[in-house]
């Protein structure tokens, strides 16, 4: 977790804005010069269990369900909302502890269909590990899941601060994927090996570069989701919105950020998209303003 201004943040937003429109977020490769998403709208306000909601992942077994999580040292447990806020359940996490829960998503396992939570929130950038959870997607009205299996990574330049992930499909596994905050160094995407080892350190592979350096503290990446099928991307930060193209690690930008200041969102988090191009976003609270989940709908390309 990492604590804004908001008076700050409304001050800055339109800065940010120029500056992401600039380039910032934008890797090399083709992007039209058209904003592939319609309009961001609030659709729901998050509960008081969710004031630290970090997190978010839409769920493909349970249609209408959203996984989400606290961060910083909060409860090991997922909650079942929908698009409103209502909570439909709130599960604890077998086998887990949250140091520093900041993502989650969905994708395949052994088991199936699988929860992934990145555990790798690190502020002053000191863990020598971070560490991702996975877990068989619960029923929201189950009180616990099945016992957590536990990966351990590291990433090869050191410590990194990353508060995105994102799986994909890939054989014989999933592909799980990091993202660093940009806090002291420039954005990076990082891929874990697969399968995953259970009974080492794996060490994370840099496979796309974001930004030229650390970006402005506004443009902080905060949350990103891959689709079922792991072809497109969308990641977030505080202000703005990106989709990307996956192909094999590199990711090239479709069309150009989506500025997410109309939401007024407390401290903007946690990002997922579905397979028809919903993308569902969520904050945490503020000065306590509740946060809110937001939608907006972006167009997939057919390549």
């Amino acid at each position: 977790m990492d604590d804004v201004d908001r008076n700050a943040t409304r001050a800055l937003v339109c800065i940010a804005v120029v500056v992401f429109l600039a380039g910032c977020m934008a890797p090399d490769g083709a992007a039209s010069g058209v904003v592939p998403c319609l309009r961001p709208e609030r659709v729901g306000v998050l509960p008081a269990e969710l004031a630290e909601a970090s997190g978010l992942a839409a769920s493909r077994r349970h249609p209408g369900v959203l996984w989400l999580h606290n961060d910083s040292g909060g409860e090991p447990e997922v909650f079942a909302v929908d698009s409103t806020g209502a909570v439909l359940g709130r599960v604890r996490v077998t086998g887990a502890e949250n140091v520093d829960w900041e993502d989650i998503a969905l994708g395949p396992c052994p088991a199936g269909e699988c929860l992934y939570i990145a555990d790798t929130g690190d502020n002053n950038e000191r863990r020598e590990a971070v560490t991702v959870y996975r877990v068989p997607e619960p029923d929201p009205s189950d009180t616990t899941t099945q016992p957590a299996e536990r990966f351990r990574l590291r990433f090869p330049e050191g410590p990194r601060d990353a508060e995105a992930l994102f799986v994909t499909p890939d054989t014989p596994d999933a592909r799980v994927y990091l993202v660093s905050k940009g806090r002291t160094s420039p954005v990076t995407v990082y891929r874990a090996p697969t399968p995953l080892p259970a009974d080492t350190v794996a060490l994370l592979e840099p496979v796309a570069r974001l930004t030229d350096e650390a970006p402005f503290g506004l443009l902080h990446v905060t949350g990103a989701g891959a689709t079922p099928d792991g072809r497109h991307v969308v990641i977030r930060t505080y202000v703005n919105l990106r989709l990307y193209r996956l192909d094999d690690g590199r990711l090239t930008p479709i069309g150009e950020p989506v500025d997410l200041h109309m939401l007024a969102e407390p401290q903007g988090e946690g990002v997922d998209i579905r397979a028809d191009g919903t993308v569902l976003l969520s904050s945490e609270e503020r000065g306590g303003e509740a946060g809110p989940i937001s939608r907006l709908v972006c167009t997939l390309d057919a390549d």
